[in-house]
């Protein structure tokens, strides 16, 4: 085994409890060479002492335990948005690599901490923002390089968090709680407008309307109800650095029409992307086209190079973050930074701010 492997500890990975670190994080650490698990930790001992058994590597119910192990050198913190800020902290003064899964903190203090702190222990850091990397996302971004569309008019995106309806598992009830920072606003719309400033350029200034508009939800598991504070339904409307202008419309729960529609106009053409899931950054999407003299939009086929790499052109629910971890580990090979780091994520924590104060105003924000 390569010397050059990374070894990863996992925190909230548990087989007896499932949930994204399973989904998507020991898969693609599983699947990608350069990459090696060494051990999971999980909310009880139970819980653990199950986990172990089925991945076969060490497991603690103390992530203090995961964070000091040697062999441990990349530490993901795959856990409920609250716990982000003490785990990350934790990990980055035992001088270990983080990967935290977005949003980076419940508030933009939070995130502006720990950049600063992963800046002063010098280690490299990972935000969890893999919408920029489904392979439909950055061909569309090719494409608007290749000068495909002209010069960029205009944007529209609509958008479908899934589980935000009239009930929601119990397991993420705390989501509906604002104090949080895991709702819909930071979650899938913001996952959302990653691609969007991926792709086209940053916000220069925002307009927005938000309510809760489902304010008492149904726990699926029980039977008890609980008060929603955080938006279910948000309106953006924005100028980017380009002076393209965007729309943005995204709701809790499933529609019966599209649940991910995106739109990209230009002065010679159109892109669109589709896909049934809302959530961007684990949609299956699906790319069309249209330029000079076509009238209306077609498939676009992916190029080869896009099939060949990590992932190929997978539109499985955890793909896009084992094309993350294939991207961080070129970045550590080549000495590059393609992967989104911690003070990026505080650029889209900034984004975040100004739509929550454009919604609470009603007055246009500059974006940082």
């Amino acid at each position: 085994m390569s010397k050059n492997i990374i070894g990863v500890g996992v925190i909230g990975a548990s087989t007896l409890n499932p949930g994204w670190a399973m989904a998507s994080h020991i898969p693609a650490i599983r699947a990608l060479p350069d990459f090696e698990l060494r051990a999971v930790s999980t909310s009880s001992k139970a819980s653990a002492e199950a986990t172990a058994q089925d991945l076969g590597v060490p497991a603690f119910d103390n992530p203090e335990a995961l964070i000091h192990r040697p062999k441990v050198d990349l530490v993901v913190v795959a856990v409920k948005v609250p716990h982000h800020h003490e785990l990350t902290v934790a990990a980055l003064n035992a001088g270990k690599m983080v990967f935290t899964e977005w949003p980076l903190g419940r508030t933009l203090e939070e995130a502006e901490d720990l950049a600063a702190r992963a800046q002063k222990a010098g280690v490299r850091t990972v935000i969890g923002l893999q919408a920029r990397f489904a392979p439909a996302v950055q061909y569309a971004r090719d494409l608007i390089a290749q000068g495909y569309l002209g010069d960029i008019l205009a944007t529209n995106l609509i958008g479908t968090g899934m589980i935000w309806g009239d009930q929601i598992p119990r397991s993420f009830a705390y989501t509906l709680d604002s104090d949080q920072g895991a709702g819909v606003l930071p979650v899938p719309m913001l996952h959302a407008l990653e691609a969007v400033t991926f792709v086209l350029g940053n916000f220069v200034s925002v307009d927005a309307a938000a309510a809760v508009r489902r304010p008492t939800v149904r726990i699926t598991e029980e039977d008890r109800s609980v008060h929603a504070t955080a938006f279910d339904h948000i309106a953006l409307s924005g100028a980017l650095q380009n002076g393209a202008i965007v729309s943005v419309l995204y709701r809790g729960a499933p529609s019966r029409g599209d649940n991910l529609r995106w739109e990209i106009n230009g002065t010679k053409g159109d892109l669109v992307l589709t896909a049934a899931n809302g959530n961007f950054q684990v949609a299956d999407l699906k790319l069309q086209g249209a330029w000079n003299d076509q009238t209306d939009v077609g498939p676009l086929e992916l190029p080869e190079t896009f099939a060949a790499a990590p992932g190929g052109l997978s539109g499985d629910f955890g793909a896009n973050t084992l094309r993350e971890y294939a991207a961080l580990s070129r970045d550590l090979r080549d000495g590059t930074r393609v992967v989104p780091d911690f003070a990026y994520a505080v650029q889209r924590h900034k984004l975040l701010d100004a739509i929550h104060e454009a919604a609470r105003t009603g007055s246009r924000q500059k974006v940082a």
